[in-house]
């Protein structure tokens, strides 16, 4: 996919840095060393803490975290769904209560849209709605439809802003995102009916908050035959190493998820046979690196031994090594993805890394 920033190579993960950063003291150059194509930052938690009016007189969040490749800011609308009990949804957007100091916040399409011109992303979100999976039929149906009023009026928005001399990034693209529940029939319509506007990009969002991974998978398999073919697909929130390997088997080509840097705070790490906890005393003399043949900053130089010596010492870069290691295993792991489907080997990756990777063998 090609962008004013930078050409991006799917599938591919990003990482997901919410107020400009990645949490775990990692840097942009580390972005570099540890191969992320494209970084994610949160279009709420910008607003309410240094703002982005702020970053747009600073030339834009590029600059603002010296950060020269693609960059995806999400909407706000999954603030709707996670901040249920400070927020209150009208048609013409959401009135929030600040999760930091309370004050109020109103956010609609035009707002968002507003906001993520100012921070001057690749690609901005469209403001949405995220119901929860499983809720109830007619609340999701109620919520879908003006998700789509929502998006038209996002589209028209980032179209006259793109168009304004002051605007940051004029090449701003757009994806808009796909809701429904589990409920096959209103994804499906839905994705019928927002594919018709001709964005960017679509996403699949509102899935792993509550259901099932078959029964996500299940959405997958009926609703991504419904988007537009040639255009790029983002599965929203997730996932685990494996949900990624079958979202791809599905056609998704965008990913993003907290997992690798949260799991990476608890000194919990990823490798090719599953997930170590490096605080478990059995790798108190473990020479080894977190994985054998691994080229990130942690495995090139320091042991397990030593990392779980730094996490049970409250040491900083004991967490830091550890998200590093779990970013490029993510990376990585999107790079071998891409060249098994260059090379046609993609079904048996599937499957060797289904095998491998559901062992979640901590002997390895």
């Amino acid at each position: 996919m090609e962008t004013v920033h930078g050409t991006i190579e799917t599938p591919v993960f990003m990482n997901v840095g919410t107020v400009g950063a990645i949490k775990g003291a990692v840097s942009t150059r580390d972005l570099h060393e540890i191969g992320t194509q494209v970084e994610l930052s949160n279009t709420y938690h910008l607003h309410v803490r240094t703002g982005d009016a702020l970053i747009k007189e600073y030339g834009g969040l590029h600059k603002f975290m010296n950060w020269d490749r693609p960059l995806l800011t999400d909407s706000g609308g999954f603030q709707v769904f996670s901040l249920t009990s400070l927020r209150k949804i009208k048609e013409e957007g959401v009135f929030f209560q600040s999760h930091i100091d309370g004050h109020k916040i109103f956010m609609g399409p035009e707002e968002s849209m507003q906001i993520q011109s100012n921070l001057g992303s690749t690609i901005a979100m469209a403001f949405d709605e995220c119901p929860p999976a499983l809720a109830e039929r007619k609340y999701i149906e109620a919520s879908v439809a003006r998700t789509t009023r929502w998006l038209k009026r996002s589209k028209a928005e980032i179209e006259r802003l793109n168009s304004l001399p002051d605007t940051v990034n004029k090449e701003q693209l757009l994806f808009g995102i796909n809701q429904g529940g589990i409920l096959h029939d209103v994804r499906n319509a839905h994705a019928d009916e927002i594919s018709e506007l001709d964005l960017d990009g679509y996403a699949v969002g509102g899935l792993a908050v509550g259901e099932s991974h078959e029964e996500m998978y299940s959405v997958l398999d009926d609703v991504v035959p419904h988007l537009p073919k040639n255009k790029p697909t983002y599965l929203m929130g997730v996932g685990t190493p494996l949900n990624i390997i079958e979202g791809v088997a599905r056609g998704i080509d965008f990913f993003d998820c907290v997992y690798p840097s949260r799991n990476g705070r608890h000194g919990h790490v990823y490798t090719h046979h599953g997930k170590l906890n490096l605080m478990n005393k059995k790798y108190e003399l473990d020479h080894r690196p977190i994985e054998e043949r691994c080229q990130c900053p942690a495995c090139r130089d320091y042991s397990r031994a030593y990392i779980r010596h730094l996490l049970k010492a409250g040491e900083m870069l004991g967490l830091r090594l550890c998200v590093l290691h779990n970013l490029y295993f993510y990376n990585h792991l999107m790079e071998e993805i891409r060249e098994s489907i260059r090379t046609g080997t993609f079904e048996n990756y599937r499957k060797q890394m289904n095998e491998s990777l559901t062992e979640q063998n901590e002997s390895k």
